[in-house]
């Protein structure tokens, strides 16, 4: 069993001011993992203090040392790389291939990126007699969820170490394992006394101290819109910047073109990866009402393609996170009962055979009127729910009417069909057909799906600063 019950403050593993800790269970097994230590606002108070003591000179480093600094996090991430898969198997229960291919790439793929950005990125503009100058931002709070114990994680320290921004983190409490790797590979690499800070925690404690916290400069929050309400009230109080990526509700639009098994495919992986648990995934699949019937026979041959069962055996689909996500999950099945939605596969309880662990059925519904709450809310399970359309321009109006703008999907080949869908879909990233991710790109979402955008050199910007600096001599 794996016990974490210290906090990594100023480049060294502290004991905690507290005594609370806290069971890490692992969703496949349901028995406890391990126990890490829950922080206090003292806890917290001291991981700030050596981030602002760091800042000054992590700060005025050249960029060159930046470039060097992430090269080594990434050389030394890679000599970790069955410790993270293990990690977040256990915590999150992915399936051991997800956890490499996904978990394990995205984490290292963000320091790898950031560093080649960085080597172009210019912190200095001229115009005319001003100089405009970016400077890092200060102290930077980051929030992380239990989804990604990596993806999240990497990609806002990545930027803000670019940036030259000093960090205080607090990792999701029910998947920490990851994070505690990722501080000792920060370690094993160099970054400097008080760059970097970890304090596990709870939300309630640790999260709204960091979003509260007089000396933090700027908080970076992945989670729910509910929290990220919390967050931006905090922040409100000390008027400090902040970036949220928060929930999705996304469409993914089968054009009339589109090859109807290869659209199932696209759309059933794109519901069950990560077992649902995924902010951008396309929960709502539009589908031209006269190829309504196909495309149900299509998606019924497709699933069997992802078994559900043990992360550490050759399966597609692990169990939900937790109790609390699983009891969620089978909420909104039964709503989708409730409220008149056809189920074509999946529906409530348990897949046979997997009585322990917090195994979901992977589900579809039909017949889904767009104002309905399986339509409307994120349930951050494997749930589909298929809509039927008319027009490209009903698909598109049915696609905007939410909430959320944080990702869209679109099937098909007829170029002309495919840019219309893709501009007016209003939402942060648009994928089309099979389109591979792209690390340099922006990620973040329109209305409450966040503000802000991660990854890249947008996610770099995040944390600078702007100066204008008029008659400044050449």
């Amino acid at each position: 069993m794996r016990e974490y019950l210290k906090h990594y403050i100023n480049g060294e593993w502290i004991e905690s001011t507290g005594t609370e800790t806290m069971d890490v269970i692992n969703p496949a097994t349901e028995e406890v993992a391990g126990r890490i230590s829950l922080g206090t606002l003292e806890d917290l108070d001291r991981a700030v203090k050596a981030a602002r003591a760091a800042f000054p000179a992590f700060s005025k480093t050249s960029k060159e040392e930046r470039v060097q600094l992430l090269e080594n996090i990434a050389d030394e991430y890679e000599k970790r790389k069955d410790d993270f898969i293990d990690a977040i198997t256990e915590e999150l229960g992915s399936p051991r291939s997800m956890s490499e291919k996904v978990h394990y790439e995205m984490g290292l793929n963000h320091f790898r990126e950031t560093a080649r950005l960085l080597k172009d990125f210019s912190f200095t503009e001229r115009r005319g007699g001003t100089l405009i100058e970016k400077e890092a931002i200060g102290v930077s709070g980051l929030i992380t969820p239990w989804n990604f114990p990596t993806n999240q994680t990497s990609t806002k320290i990545a930027s803000a170490f670019a940036a030259g921004s000093t960090v205080v983190l607090k990792p999701a409490e029910i998947t920490p394992f990851a994070a505690v790797i990722l501080a000792e590979v920060f370690d094993a690499a160099g970054v400097p006394k008080g760059v970097f800070n970890l304090v596990n925690g709870t939300g309630e404690v640790i999260g709204d101290g960091i979003s509260a916290h007089p000396d933090i400069d700027f908080v970076s929050f992945t989670g729910s819109a509910a929290v990220g309400q919390r967050v931006m009230e905090n922040a409100a109080k000390t008027i400090k910047k902040v970036a949220l990526e928060l929930g999705g509700k996304s469409p993914l639009i089968i054009l009339e073109d589109a090859d109807l098994k290869e659209a199932a495919k696209i759309a059933v992986s794109n519901v069950v990866m990560n077992t649902g648990q995924v902010c951008t995934a396309a929960t709502r699949t539009l589908v031209p009402k006269s190829m309504h019937d196909d495309f149900i026979e299509a998606v019924k041959a497709v699933l069997p393609k992802f078994p559900v069962g043990d992360p550490n055996d050759k399966h597609f689909v692990g169990p939900l996170v937790s109790k609390k996500q699983w009891d969620r999950v089978q909420g909104y099945i039964q709503k989708g009962i409730d409220e008149g939605a056809e189920l074509v596969v999946g529906g409530l309880g348990k897949p046979e055979g997997l009585e322990t662990g917090y195994y979901v059925k992977p589900t579809v519904f039909t017949n889904v009127k767009n104002d309905m709450v399986i339509a409307q809310e994120e349930i951050f399970g494997p749930v589909m729910s298929i809509i039927t359309y008319e027009t490209l321009d009903e698909a598109l109006e049915i696609a905007n009417d939410t909430e959320y703008g944080l990702a869209g999907y679109i099937v098909g080949k007829d170029p002309e069909a495919i840019k219309k869908a893709a501009s007016n879909i209003r939402a942060g990233q648009i994928r089309i057909n099979k389109a591979p991710s792209d690390f340099s790109a922006p990620f973040g979402g329109y209305k409450k799906s966040g503000i802000g955008r991660e990854w890249g050199d947008y996610g770099i910007n995040e944390y600078l600063e702007v100066k204008a600096v008029l008659g400044m001599p050449s």
